[in-house]
């Protein structure tokens, strides 16, 4: 299996008509993009956040193969059984091009709280919640008798085929474990390349003991790039676009973000598919859109070259 590239929702393409959006997706394709990918916040920071269903069911209408992902949603702060009927739909209106990544929040506590939801309790919720929605995505009735959701002949019709996959975010020990049990795969963000392939070896490992060794993985990481002219162009570009978004300083992040020319930044990345890493979902701050798509095309174009 080649590398699969992904790339985050252009910024610009809900301000376009809809003509201009369904060029932007057939550009991103002509580059050699394979995904467009939406995080989800129901109120992250100042309030701000996107549906991450709403937004990849438009996704997926403006172009007739474009796979689309959620990456991630924040399952904890929802029921199972609608997020379920949500898959289930959107196995009907792009079949076979669904990913759904699932992490536990964090970074905004309040988010989490305002949702009815003690945080203290998200990693177990999600851990429950993905049990149930596996097991309806099957289109069996279901019984189950958890923590936290009691369900009683629930059932999601018709079944979801082919089932989508499941790509566990997060950092954590906890995240990994979650993927070994629950997940078709990881999908990391700000750690080293040794850390993907010591993180890739525990769900392996884990997976093996839970009696999923047969799991075909699909293993990414998910950075924010800086491109420009030269380093300091590129680092002018994505500080203060990292900055803006999480309300830290960028040297909290800079470590595991690249930044440069579209060859230095696939130079740094190449470590990461060398331990395993299948998948790359690209957050690209250049000049602006259509700058960001060409390198994200030429990134990729390097990465597959190198892989092959």
């Amino acid at each position: 299996m080649g590398l699969t590239i992904g790339f985050a929702t252009p910024n610009d393409l809900w301000r376009a008509d809809f003509d201009a959006k369904q060029r932007t997706l057939q550009r991103l394709e002509e580059v050699g993009v394979d995904q467009v990918y939406m995080a989800d916040h129901v109120s992250f920071r100042d309030g701000s956040g996107t549906d991450g269903f709403v937004e990849i069911a438009a996704l997926s209408q403006l172009h007739p193969s474009m796979k689309v992902m959620i990456s991630v949603y924040l399952l904890a702060l929802r029921h199972p059984l609608p997020v379920a009927r949500q898959l289930a739909t959107m196995s009907t209106v792009a079949n076979g091009r669904v990913t759904l990544g699932v992490g536990v929040g964090g970074e905004d506590r309040h988010e989490i709280e305002v949702c009815g939801v003690d945080p203290r309790t998200r990693g177990r919720r999600t851990n429950e919640s993905l049990e149930i929605i596996r097991a309806l995505m099957t289109g069996e009735p279901l019984d189950y008798h958890g923590e936290f959701f009691e369900l009683e002949a629930a059932r999601i019709k018709p079944a979801v085929r082919p089932s989508v996959p499941i790509i566990i975010g997060g950092r954590s020990n906890a995240a990994l474990s979650r993927t070994a049990c629950l997940g078709d795969g990881w999908v990391g963000a700000w750690c080293s390349a040794r850390r993907f392939g010591e993180a890739v070896g525990i769900i392996t490992a884990e997976a093996e003991e839970a009696g999923r060794g047969d799991v075909a993985w699909q293993h990414g990481y998910q950075p924010w790039v800086g491109v420009g002219a030269d380093e300091a162009e590129a680092r002018a570009r994505v500080a203060p676009a990292m900055e803006a978004f999480y309300k830290v300083p960028f040297e909290a992040f800079e470590k595991y973000t690249p930044y440069g020319k579209p060859e230095q930044v696939a130079e740094a990345l190449l470590p990461y598919a060398e331990a395993g890493c299948s998948m790359f979902n690209l957050k690209v701050v250049a000049g602006d859109d259509d700058e960001s798509i060409d390198a994200a095309g030429e990134i990729a174009r390097l990465l597959r070259a190198a892989t092959s």
